[in-house]
């Protein structure tokens, strides 16, 4: 379960460094209280304590968000969706709680929990055009994928099948966010591609896989933003807008 927590954590800061210090404390937290451990032994029982352990600090990174982070329209736009609103979306898009599931754990009421959640799709549509290249090998995933983009109002600058092509695209367009798979065309990969792209071009990253273990190793340094094959159309589009936060364009 704690991988899920992991890849959870860091898509909630944005951060793979503060993402994980969270996680630290929640199984400090949960060693020491071994005497109680079938009290989290599922994993909802365990992201309700690591929400009852961030609650405190949710208000005070909001503003810190708000400070720093994207500027201009975007960075004005982005700001606008509260920490609850992106919880529950992330609650429910990347790890499959049920709505109800998702408020138990941030301890609101239900009709909090759904307000939160049609107000935090609603905000997504309204976020800043931005342009994002698509490395992906497989066509009809390729074109779902920036079918996705589109409709959340972003360009698409290209479509990347192999390492070469995607590293064309990005110096040729210079896009503000890459949506990468891991394998690529004749044995290519997409993490080489992006290690080659971040050399001259400071971009955010969300991969794109049906093999995320591969990513979340604990080991090393590992990209903020994993995103299992199949998946949600607002988990991709709550991801971009939480990607678009993290790097100044």
């Amino acid at each position: 379960m704690l991988p899920f927590l992991r890849r959870y954590a860091r898509a909630l800061t944005g951060s793979q460094k503060r993402g994980d210090e969270w996680v630290r404390l929640c199984v400090e937290v949960l060693r020491e209280q071994t005497m109680d451990a079938e009290e989290y032994d599922t994993k909802q029982k365990i992201f309700t304590l690591f929400h009852r352990l961030r609650q405190p600090f949710d208000v005070l990174e909001e503003r810190e968000a708000a400070a720093d982070g994207v500027p201009g329209r975007l960075k004005a736009q982005l700001s606008e969706i509260p920490v609850l609103q992106r919880q529950m979306l992330l609650l429910t898009a990347l790890e499959g709680f049920t709505v109800e599931d998702a408020a138990s754990i941030l301890n609101v009421s239900r009709g909090e929990a759904e307000a939160a959640l049609a107000e935090a799709r609603n905000e997504l549509r309204r976020v800043a055009s931005v342009r994002v290249l698509v490395i992906e090998d497989e066509a009809v995933i390729a074109l779902d994928v920036a079918k996705i983009v589109q409709n959340a109002g972003h360009q698409v600058v290209g479509i990347a099948a192999t390492e070469k092509n995607a590293v064309e695209l990005a110096r040729k367009h210079s896009p503000h966010l890459v949506l990468a798979d891991i394998q690529l065309k004749g044995g290519d990969n997409g993490i080489a591609a992006v290690r080659e792209i971040m050399k001259g071009l400071e971009v955010p990253v969300i991969f794109v896989t049906g093999f995320p273990e591969r990513l979340l190793t604990g080991s090393g340094v590992e990209p903020v933003f994993v995103i299992t094959k199949p998946f949600d159309p607002d988990l991709l589009r709550t991801a971009m807008a939480q990607a678009l936060n993290t790097v100044a364009i």
